[in-house]
């Protein structure tokens, strides 16, 4: 049994989330400002080589500056275009769509599993018609999606598999990281709450060096040259070619300096994300809630996100149970407002609530709670005994 921590007279404040960045960040950030080159540069092709060294496949990686710009570029050297279809989830956010629209191919939408909150492979296989030209699975809060029965489909059906991946450092699957399994394009995040963060960011990450390729000439306007390359040759080096109309998706140098060293913590990041994790599977065994899905085989689980749902016998529903929890100083979030529920996705493509069941049910009821890598262990005290507050 354990001892409720008494909450103080004044709430202590725990923010949803909170990047860990240490002095050797700041460091190799300020030496980036007094190198004299701070856009694509050396310590961007630093950053992706870590990165295929730590992922430890016989992958290529391309930074670039969002996730969204890596599963744009992802899908575009595939060769997605009008016509085509691309099979997603609707629980998802936005960014794991729009790419689709980008290219003017049409999404189509299906629901999760219930057990895992990723997307469900039979669904998808109903979905495929003649013009599924790619499938893009989630790995939904850091939890890996079935990407047996997934690749599986894609050999059978001749589809490509972009992985949205952006949760899912240093997730495994069937004890591989993802980023090293045999689809297309992984695409991974940065984004300032993710387990590493440049601040903005993502690495694109394939065994086809074609799309490697294309994806890092797109990047940067289609052009046939790196700029740093250009800078640094010894001699004359003005000339280039665009090959074709590209983007402007490149990571910085800048942002580039704060994932050298931030890449180097991810274990130790994502050791402590598990104790969290771990730490309220067993404190929230005996409140009226529904605990996230757990990996099998001995997986890992990013736990980018803690995704609880509140039991029917809870005193409270979802929406106050949130603005209770914000007056407590205990700031909470929902993952996600599914896609069925967004106006543009809603009214372009007719889309329901009971076209998703799964879906649906998880969104009118779940609640993600703070999960960083700086949580203390009074952080966590603290968000056990709001929650056992809001539910006595």
């Amino acid at each position: 049994m354990w001892k409720k921590l008494m909450l103080p007279s004044f709430t202590k404040k725990i923010p949803f989330s909170d990047p860990d960045i240490g002095d050797e960040e700041v460091d190799e950030v300020i030496d980036t400002l007094k190198s004299g080159w701070l856009t694509t540069g050396q310590k961007v092709s630093n950053f992706e080589i870590d990165f295929v060294n730590y992922l430890g496949g016989s992958v290529y990686a391309v930074a670039v500056n969002s996730a969204t710009a890596g599963l744009h570029l992802g899908l575009e050297a595939v060769g997605v275009g009008p016509g085509d279809e691309v099979i997603t989830t609707t629980h998802t956010f936005t960014a794991t769509a729009e790419v689709i629209r980008y290219l003017g191919a049409t999404p189509v939408f299906v629901d999760i599993d219930d057990k895992t909150f990723c997307i469900d492979p039979a669904k998808i296989e109903a979905a495929i018609t003649k013009k599924t030209k790619a499938v893009i699975p989630v790995h939904f809060a850091g939890l890996s999606a079935d990407m047996e029965n997934i690749l599986s489909m894609a050999k059978t059906h001749n589809f490509f598999v972009i992985e949205d991946a952006a949760h899912a450092l240093p997730t495994t699957h069937q004890g591989k990281k993802i980023g090293t399994l045999d689809s297309d394009v992984a695409v991974f995040s940065f984004y300032a709450n993710k387990t590493i963060t440049t601040g903005e960011g993502g690495m694109l990450v394939t065994k086809n060096q074609k799309i490697a390729n294309r994806a890092r000439m797109m990047q940067i306007h289609g052009i046939d040259r790196q700029p740093f390359n250009r800078y640094k040759s010894e001699t004359p080096a003005w000339y280039y070619q665009i090959m074709a109309p590209g983007f402007k998706y490149n990571m910085t140098d800048l942002a580039a300096s704060i994932g050298i060293h931030q890449l180097k913590k991810v274990d130790f990041f994502a050791q402590k994300r598990e104790k969290i994790a771990s730490f309220y599977r067993k404190r929230f065994s005996r409140f009226p809630i529904i605990l996230p899905p757990w990996p099998k085989n001995n997986d890992l689980h990013s736990w980018h996100l803690f995704v609880i749902q509140l039991s029917p016998n809870a005193p409270i529903d979802r929406d106050k149970f949130i603005e209770e929890m914000f007056a407590m100083g205990v700031s909470c979030s929902v993952h996600y407002i599914p896609l069925h529920h967004q106006t543009y996705w809603r009214e372009a493509f007719n889309l329901s609530p009971k076209m998703f069941p799964n879906s649906e049910k998880i969104y009118q009821n779940c609640i993600s709670l703070p999960i960083y890598n700086k949580m203390s262990t009074d952080d966590m005290e603290y968000v056990a005994s709001s929650i056992e507050s809001v539910l006595e």
